[in-house]
């Protein structure tokens, strides 16, 4: 992996220099027990004794002395690091809230005398800009992870955590939760996009305004399905009377690359198998199945959420 942010290529070199003290200690400590083992004589000679001595003294520097010194030299290495990948920054260019929950992702970008702008499993950053994550849990323990980008950092039910990171690439990186979180927890990923400032200006201005108004007659008839299906009890869709909290923010899904949470990707075909049966897909997904729609009336739904872009 090539690190892509500055976070991770602190952590990238202190793995390094890690690796490479714990590669001497074990080949020195592998030659000193190998010397010892082939020099063994039966006590009581003159050729023995000195030997014995000498075994002892290799066994106290080599086992003893030696890791002491390289262990202490990677602490005072490490340390002058730690501040850098756990102190919050004091004036960050862009600050998001991410709660994750069974199983997903609600992403909040914090935008200055404005109401936050939510949306679900995707984050995007601005190459070259110090970014504030404020993290925190709603159910479980879950741990938030973009490995190009920086280390993981621990959700707990209860307690908020932070993470800063600041990305050096533009580019695509795929996000995970690292701990264990119950059935679904393999299908908790989400997309870490990295873009140009000015790009990512534009599309958070676009992802603050409110879903535009369908006019296709497919999507129009879906439209109405969503209604009537009662979706919008559970998810919201700015600028419609659509206002559920219980599940992601919709208003915008028809722009984003995958469903579920990485479970599958955003195409109409999978938009239909997803509406259909989440936890076919998902095992223990919460959203529950609508299949009994009939594929006419699915496929229109599918047209309305692939509208909201």
């Amino acid at each position: 992996m090539v690190p892509a942010g500055v976070e991770a290529a602190i952590i990238y070199q202190l793995f390094v220099w890690m690796t490479i003290g714990a590669t001497v200690i074990l080949v020195l400590m592998a030659a000193v027990t190998a010397w010892c083992m082939r020099g063994r004589e039966q006590p009581g000679g003159a050729d023995g004794s000195g030997r014995s001595r000498a075994s002892t003294v290799l066994i106290l520097g080599g086992g003893i002395a030696l890791p002491v010194v390289v262990l202490s030299a990677l602490l005072a290495v490490a340390l002058p690091s730690v501040p850098a990948l756990t102190a919050p920054l004091a004036d960050p260019a862009v600050q998001v809230q991410i709660e994750a929950e069974q199983w997903w992702w609600r992403v909040r970008y914090i935008a200055p005398n404005a109401e936050p702008i939510e949306l679900a499993n995707e984050l995007r950053l601005p190459r070259g800009e110090r970014v504030q994550l404020w993290l925190s849990s709603r159910d479980v323990i879950h741990s938030f992870w973009i490995p190009s980008l920086a280390g993981k950092m621990d959700m707990v039910p209860g307690r908020g955590t932070h993470l800063a990171l600041q990305a050096t690439e533009t580019g695509v990186f795929r996000g995970v939760c690292a701990e264990y979180c119950g059935a679904a927890h393999a299908r908790m990923a989400f997309v870490a996009e990295v873009v140009e400032p000015d790009d990512f200006r534009d599309w958070l201005a676009a992802q603050a305004r409110p879903a535009a108004a369908v006019a296709a007659p497919e999507a129009l008839r879906g439209h109405e399905v969503f209604r009537q299906s009662g979706c919008g009890g559970c998810h919201a869709v700015r600028g419609t009377e659509a206002r559920g909290t219980i599940g992601p923010d919709l208003t915008h899904v028809g722009s984003r690359a995958q469903l579920g949470a990485g479970t599958l990707a955003n195409q109409r075909p999978r938009m239909v198998a997803w509406l259909a049966d989440p936890a076919r897909h998902k095992p223990s997904a919460r959203m529950p199945p609508f299949h009994g729609l009939g594929e006419e009336r699915l496929a229109q739904l599918s047209a309305y959420l692939d509208a909201l872009r």
